[in-house]
């Protein structure tokens, strides 16, 4: 996600950094970089000129260039800019007594549908009935697709395939809301190739009848400054209450996302960042501007574990940790709980400072690596999990291999990166969340947290040297690993 932006803002922000004083002349350099970046991430022209007035005005000034550490001045207004381009947001859905109708609009192929289907899910979550309503009769399979989403979700769907009016149909499934006590009816109407009079007039009339709370217009973040075309198109006809920008999580530029705002003067209220149906979250542009940034979002990823993690299996591995234990079986649930959470790349542009790791991870195949490890740990005895560096011997390897249908050096780089991991874990367990976190970071940046990373026969590089207090830093992990080592060993 913005893959591309995040890279060009900070390679700007590194030259600015790196001259031992910045002047007026140096930062304007830094600043050209920083308006190339959102050009390239496909960001509207008007939106890229204001965006670098307010922000060379704030740069240039002599509380910026004076101070004593500038580059992180300069990090903060323009972090402040781009939540400042993107917000404010409300999220509340205004929900009403009695029906309320949300009704979601946009072009064909821009994932309407679907999100008619995870919007309906989150609105159970926070205890509301949702009806899902198939107004799109101009699509033939919508109606059906609409109904398999919800039955996949247990949602109730209305559905009249004898009308051919699909204003007729909404306001027929909204009484049918009323009759079956549903809080919330979500319109999924019909959708064009491109915006001509008849789909405007046929939206404006479903607007008028059926007095929707909420209009949502579900763009397709991959098309660009076409997706904010058409936010302004829309919102010109039908007054939108905000936009839900889909396939963000593909979207390596992000001009869409920074420019819908200032152009069309509608925000975006949710956001689509992957196919499953709980892939839907509210779009944050403080959050957002820290990924951006490479600052992280350590808020969503809270959020998210939260609402992903077994608590119950947290609370007994926490126990467990504390205690100084540590197996294989633990390790596996840990590798199920973190895929809940989506990709490992995914994980680590949400931790702040591994927003340069992602890309790479990214291209890892978690998934395959995931099922490798898995069938190597399912391979092993409950005694061989329990120990594996004290039990699993050559003989017993070449069993284990054989079992999961991998090599044996595969099974001895599973033990190794398990016993580094063990140790990492256990000293965790006496650490405050700044520590835990400090840690954690440096389980990622050392693939601990990897399932292919050591198991991938195509060595993958960061593309980053590590700066000297990083190597310092790594340096001291090794160095209390050896020593822990060291008192074990004594004490058998």
């Amino acid at each position: 996600m913005f893959e591309s932006l995040q890279q060009g803002l900070t390679s700007a922000l590194k030259t600015i950094r790196g001259h031992a004083k910045l002047t007026e002349s140096n930062m304007r350099d830094g600043l050209r970089l920083v308006r190339q970046a959102l050009l390239e991430a496909d960001v509207s022209l008007p939106v890229v000129k204001d965006f670098m007035d307010r922000l060379t005005e704030q740069a240039l000034g002599e509380k910026v260039l004076t101070s004593l550490r500038p580059e992180e001045h300069l990090v903060g207004i323009v972090h402040q800019e781009l939540i400042n381009l993107m917000g404010p947001v409300d999220h509340s859905l205004h929900l009403r007594e009695g029906v309320t109708v949300l009704m979601l609009c946009g072009l064909q192929g821009s994932g309407k549908t679907t999100t008619c289907g995870k919007l309906g899910r989150m609105i159970r979550e926070r205890g509301k009935q949702p009806l899902l309503v198939a107004a799109d009769l101009q699509r033939p399979a919508a109606i059906d697709q609409l109904a398999v989403l919800g039955e996949q979700l247990g949602l109730p769907v209305y559905t009249d395939k004898s009308q051919s009016d699909p204003v007729q149909v909404c306001n027929d499934a909204v009484r049918h809301a009323k009759q079956i006590g549903a809080d919330v009816a979500i319109l999924d109407t019909a959708g064009r190739l491109h915006i001509d009079d008849e789909l405007m007039a046929q939206l404006e009339r479903i607007d008028r009848q059926c007095n929707p709370g909420q209009i949502y217009l579900v763009v397709d973040a991959m098309t660009g400054q076409d997706a904010v075309n058409s936010a302004k198109a829309f919102n010109d006809a039908l007054e939108l209450d905000g936009v839900i920008m889909t396939k963000l999580d593909g979207d390596a530029r992000g001009g869409a996302a920074l420019s819908v705002k200032a152009v069309a003067d509608v925000p975006i209220k949710f956001i689509g960042t992957g196919e499953h149906l709980d892939a839907l979250e509210e779009f944050h542009p403080d959050r957002m501007a820290g990924r951006i940034l490479g600052m992280g979002d350590i808020v969503t990823l809270v959020e998210q574990a939260q609402q992903k993690f077994d608590q119950e299996e947290m609370v007994r591995q926490q126990a467990r940790l504390a205690k100084g234990e540590f197996t294989l079986d633990d390790m596996k649930k840990m590798f199920g709980q973190l895929k809940r959470l989506g990709s490992l790349g995914k994980l680590a542009s949400m931790i702040p400072g591994m927003g340069q790791m992602a890309e790479v991870m990214g291209n890892v195949e978690t998934e395959k690596g995931m099922k490798r490890t898995l069938g190597i740990i399912d391979s092993m005895t409950a005694e061989e999990r329990r120990n594996p560096k004290g039990t699993i011997d050559q003989s017993r390897r070449r069993r284990i291999a054989a079992g999961a249908g991998v090599e044996p050096n595969e099974v001895n780089d599973l033990v190794k990166q398990f016993d580094v991991m063990a140790g990492m874990m256990k000293q965790m367990s006496g650490m405050g969340r700044r520590g835990q976190s400090r840690m954690m970071q440096d389980m990622i940046r050392q693939g601990m947290l990897n399932p292919d990373g050591k198991l991938s026969k195509k060595k993958i590089g960061t593309g980053k040297r590590l700066s000297p207090q990083e190597r310092a830093k790594m340096k001291k992990i090794r160095e209390r690993e050896k020593r822990r080592k060291r008192r074990e060993d004594r004490k058998k």
